[in-house]
């Protein structure tokens, strides 16, 4: 997929359509209730029906799926203010620089265009059997917390990991995101080391009030038992679920409702000009019931990883999602 070029708010107009808008964080804020509920009890607690629509954003990754040249973040918010989107997921490694200049930078460029900067998506891994891996895992994943925190950014994304015995992504996407144990090691293993590298940021996360959303995100994380083993080991208020709609691959929608409890992020993928690894043909009023069926008013993200050009297959994608949320 060739880059898209830099989008003007005069050019994405053109080629653009509104279709309402979406709350801001501070709106839903002032909106909310005088008696906050914590974030464990929120996860946990899927009886009450409050009526309030979800949120709206855009991930960078929609503009760059990781080719040669880099699409700058400021793209995916100038996208996000012409489409009357309230947020933006920012990809770590999409980002320039980790100078504050840059972080400040783009925290006035997203305020002045009322976009909120949501999720930070990072790429880590805890399964290795080296200790000093995992441990470098584990300051990487603390230096994004705190990152985060300097962007005003409310949470990342976390990876379980991989045993990296398949030798591209490119051939692990033909295994369904399956790939053996190293020799001498176990899935077992491979729990362990994930559940407690992850307890290991939890103080650094709740220091600087930055969730962790874990993602179904291949290997040990592929399945909604893996999933939540995970989540449910380290036990934290300060770790939930980033549902991924695309990454259970066939006939998603069983898996979905397993985590949908303690989802707090969702990441809406999209397949326009057909995948750049696979299409699935999701069923979004379906997962909008799912989500509803759970009370999750949060953010639901799109994540458009098609080879159409991203000018023209993110206002689509968005206004599918609006159809399918009913807004």
């Amino acid at each position: 997929m060739n880059s898209p070029k830099h989008i003007t708010r005069r050019n994405f107009l053109k080629k653009s359509f509104f279709v309402g808008s979406s709350v801001g964080l501070a709106g839903s804020l002032i909106a909310g209730s005088a008696f906050p509920v914590s974030a464990k009890e929120k996860i946990q607690n899927a009886s009450a029906k409050s009526g309030k629509p979800v949120k709206f954003a855009i991930s960078s990754y929609s503009f760059w799926h990781f080719t040669d040249q880099k699409v700058p973040i400021e793209v995916a918010i100038d996208a996000a203010s012409e489409l009357g989107v309230g947020g933006v997921d920012v990809l770590h490694r999409q980002m320039e620089s980790e100078d504050t200049a840059y972080l400040n930078k783009l925290k006035r460029y997203a305020w002045l265009n009322g976009v909120d900067l949501i999720n930070l998506s990072i790429h880590q891994d805890f399964v290795d059997p080296d200790p000093k891996k995992r441990q470098e895992a584990i300051e990487h994943t603390k230096h994004c917390i705190k990152l985060a925190y300097k962007m005003g950014i409310p949470s990342i994304r976390l990876n379980s990991g991989n045993w990296d015995t398949v030798e591209s992504f490119d051939k692990l996407m033909e295994l369904r995101g399956q790939e053996p144990p190293i020799e001498g090691y176990t899935e077992e293993d491979a729990f362990k080391w994930c559940i407690e590298s992850t307890k290991e940021c939890v103080p650094t996360a709740e220091k600087y009030g930055v969730v962790m959303a874990l993602e179904n995100h291949w290997g040990i994380s592929s399945t909604p038992e893996g999933l939540l083993r995970i989540v449910n080991g380290v036990d934290s208020p300060w770790l939930g679920i980033l549902m991924d709609t695309g990454n259970f691959l066939e006939d998603p929608y069983d898996e979905l409702e397993q985590i949908a409890p303690k989802t707090m992020l969702v990441s809406a993928k999209t397949y326009y000009g057909g995948g750049v690894w696979y299409s699935l043909d999701l069923d979004y009023k379906r997962i909008a019931k799912i989500l509803e069926n759970v009370n999750y008013n949060g953010y639901v993200t799109l994540e458009f990883e098609g080879n159409e050009d991203a000018h023209t297959a993110v206002p689509k994608s968005i206004k599918r999602l609006r159809k399918a949320f009913g807004q």
